[in-house]
């Protein structure tokens, strides 16, 4: 065969092997797929089907802070407290305008994911990043997102103790001074109203919280809260759930008070004034509540049916049956908030 020949064949084979490479890389960029193991759609998520980048690296813009702020939020999908399945929601504040797309990882794992968010986005962006299932045998007790940028942003943490009890020496956080439990209520009540509301307020658009002192065995000492110290005050784990009911329904229950049973404590967005047995003053969010307007209030399942010597809540509606249990909305706010001190003891006036 000529010199010629020989050159052409040899440049035809390359050609060939050249085809066959593009092929392949084809064929490895299709998309991911966007389902979680048990089918559910993850809205504007996908798995990332690239090598990840060098942790500290956005995805779109190296070595950019895009998301300012991560929090997210637990959704149980079905009644069952264990076995459950459950979606972690994100949100995501602070992005540049125009289209992006960051990674995010579960904490503790190695897969990065994907958000692509749209150029129309608003100040905060939303998506559900996982859905989850944990039974009995289920070593996780939390969940946490990181944000592969510089600035290694994490969100909050939230728990779930239903499936995995809340383990000993485990530090949830820090008190800054004594917390106590009183007669009606107090400080450490309205502490755990206000976990409760932020635990499920996301989601369910829930304005307030109330808890009964029935539910809380002790005060809180200052110093390291530990899963051990949050067993002995709140241990029962009671489903938080939100209900909607009017504003004159909502005072007949907070009239039932009296030092036996205590009273019905409010997160940081109410104020009632009992005066003789009657609710004299109440405000939402400094404005005053009407006998007809509906409000949003979380509460443990246990208060709504009336077995905390306070009545049944007849006549509400059911908006949200999705929540953490209590113990576990109170260890995520300590995670959140720590070092927390003592709220005022004084949303509740008794003349």
């Amino acid at each position: 065969m000529s010199p010629l020949a020989l050159a052409g064949r040899r440049a035809a084979g390359i050609v060939a092997i050249a085809a066959m490479l593009i092929g392949v890389l084809a064929t490895g960029a299709q998309a991911a797929p966007t389902t979680g193991g048990t089918g559910d759609v993850w809205d504007s998520v996908s798995t990332s089907i690239t090598p990840a980048p060098a942790p500290g690296q956005a995805q779109s813009q190296p070595g950019q802070n895009l998301v300012k702020k991560a929090t997210i939020a637990f959704e149980r999908t079905d009644a069952a407290k264990c076995p459950l399945t459950f979606k972690v929601h994100g949100f995501f504040e602070g992005l540049p305008q125009g289209a992006q797309t960051f990674q995010y990882r579960l904490t503790g794992t190695e897969e990065w994911k994907t958000v692509t968010v749209p150029a129309d986005h608003g100040p905060v962006h939303s998506a559900v990043l996982e859905t989850l299932s944990w039974d009995w045998e289920t070593k996780e007790r939390s969940v946490r997102i990181e944000i592969n940028q510089p600035d290694g942003l994490q969100s909050n943490i939230f728990y779930y103790f239903k499936c995995g009890p809340a383990k000993g020496s485990d530090v949830a956080g820090t008190a800054a001074e004594d917390i106590p439990v009183t007669t009606m209520g107090g400080p450490l009540a309205e502490l755990i109203a206000d976990a409760q509301l932020e635990a499920v307020q996301a989601l369910s658009g829930a304005e307030v919280a109330l808890v009964s002192k029935r539910n809380i065995l002790k005060g809180m000492n200052a110093g390291t809260v530990t899963f051990e110290n949050l067993m002995s005050w709140q241990p029962y784990g009671h489903v938080v759930d939100v209900h909607s009911m009017t504003g004159a329904q909502l005072k007949s229950i907070l009239a039932h008070a009296n030092p036996t049973i205590g009273a019905l404590t409010p997160s940081a967005s109410m104020r009632y004034t009992l005066d003789q047995g009657k609710v004299t003053e109440i405000t939402l969010n400094g404005a005053p509540v009407t006998d007809t307007q509906r409000i949003k209030i979380a509460a443990n399942w246990i208060l709504m049916g009336g077995w905390e010597g306070f009545p049944q809540w007849t006549g509400s509606q059911s908006v949200f049956k999705r929540g953490p249990d209590d113990t576990a909305a109170l260890a995520g706010y300590l995670t959140h908030h720590s070092p927390v001190r003592a709220p005022g003891g004084d949303r509740v006036t008794i003349k």
